[in-house]
């Protein structure tokens, strides 16, 4: 995958095919300590130790569609070539929580790609479901909860492309301010 925006969207795929209704992503850019941390954490029917000590093979899979699952192995080599590494915490019925550690500064550190995008992309394909995104910039912090947003748009369904079109335009101001004032 090109940009770390793929890996996210391939990860919060998988939170919605465990049946997940709340999915939490975090991304904090801390330059100071050289670190950039992915976190995506879901409500949805977690693993069991025996299927999270299996993510990392590309023939496991849970899914009847395909024999191979290459979104885990694909986001930890990301994460490992770039002088970080990829965990996996999960209880079955509780949910699970992905957390990818990247050297901010390294050459193969793929870039963030369209956060934005990428996350309206997925409030916006599943508007029955509950996403919490909080992306922070050397301390400072932005959120966003669909939750809040849908009762300010009082009906209007944020798949509407109106509301799209803005709500991914809020976010990568809000992003690009953040930047811009660290």
């Amino acid at each position: 995958m090109n940009d770390l925006s793929l890996h996210i969207i391939d990860i919060i795929q998988n939170s919605l095919s465990a049946g997940a209704t709340l999915i939490k992503l975090t991304v904090n850019e801390n330059i100071k300590e050289d670190l950039l941390t992915i976190e995506i954490e879901d409500n949805g029917k977690g693993m069991t130790p025996q299927q999270v000590m299996s993510l990392e093979d590309p023939f496991f899979t849970s899914r009847t569609t395909r024999r191979v699952g290459m979104g885990i192995p694909l986001f930890k080599q990301s994460a490992l070539q770039s002088g970080g590494d990829l965990i996996v915490l999960s209880e079955p019925g509780v949910g699970t929580k992905v957390t990818a550690t990247f050297k901010h500064s390294h050459i193969d550190r793929p870039p963030l790609g369209d956060l934005a995008n990428s996350f309206i992309l997925m409030v916006s394909a599943n508007p029955e479901r509950d996403f919490y995104f909080k992306y922070i910039y050397n301390g400072t912090e932005y959120h966003f909860d669909s939750v809040e947003v849908k009762e300010v748009l009082e009906g209007l369904p944020v798949n509407e492309p109106s509301v799209i079109r803005m709500l991914t335009g809020m976010v990568d101001e809000n992003i690009k301010e953040i930047k811009e004032e660290n």
